[in-house]
């Protein structure tokens, strides 16, 4: 036995590199799975559904919602003011319009960011009203009655000043 191999031989098992090495991986693999589940506990998932029977009932009742805007010949003409602040509606119909409307703009993605306001009539077929946004690429918008009658949806990208809402065909 050579004296290099002897001292080699002496050295304890935790001093080497090589042990320490091999159980980093599983080691980071182990911190890793508990954040994970820290995340997984104290984070919702709000695109989860906890009863899918009465979400189904309800998408019926929308879908009736878009058939009455349909019928009745709903379309509007959203514009937007500069600094989107200011949102002016014109609504045409072959019904009555009601005085106020409710205009909800969804963010895609993010449902803590969802604004929803009442529009007021200025003239006949005008509304008018305001809102704070935060950036964002897309928007789904909603408009309709107060008693959710009827509605118009579409999409807004921000760098349109104006856009429309129509029925949605199902």
């Amino acid at each position: 036995m050579t004296q290099t191999h002897a001292l080699r031989s002496a050295t304890p098992w935790y001093r080497e590199p090589w042990p320490w090495l091999l159980m980093a991986g599983p080691g980071i693999v182990i911190v890793a799975s508990f954040v994970t589940l820290y995340l997984a506990i104290s984070r919702a998932d709000p695109m989860v559904v906890d009863n899918y029977y009465k979400e189904g009932l309800a998408i019926n009742r929308v879908l009736e919602r878009d058939r009455v805007a349909s019928s009745k010949g709903y379309r509007a003409q959203v514009l937007v003011s500069a600094d989107h602040t200011r949102l002016r509606v014109h609504v045409q119909s072959n019904d009555a319009l009601p005085a106020q409307l409710r205009l909800r703009l969804i963010h895609p993605t993010k449902g803590g960011l969802d604004r929803e306001l009442v529009l007021q009539q200025t003239q006949a077929g005008w509304y008018e009203g305001s809102v704070q946004l935060v950036q964002s690429v897309r928007w789904d918008v909603e408009l309709g009655d107060l008693q959710q009658q009827w509605r118009l949806s579409g999409d807004w990208y921000p760098s349109d000043a104006a856009f429309t809402l129509e029925p949605r065909d199902g």
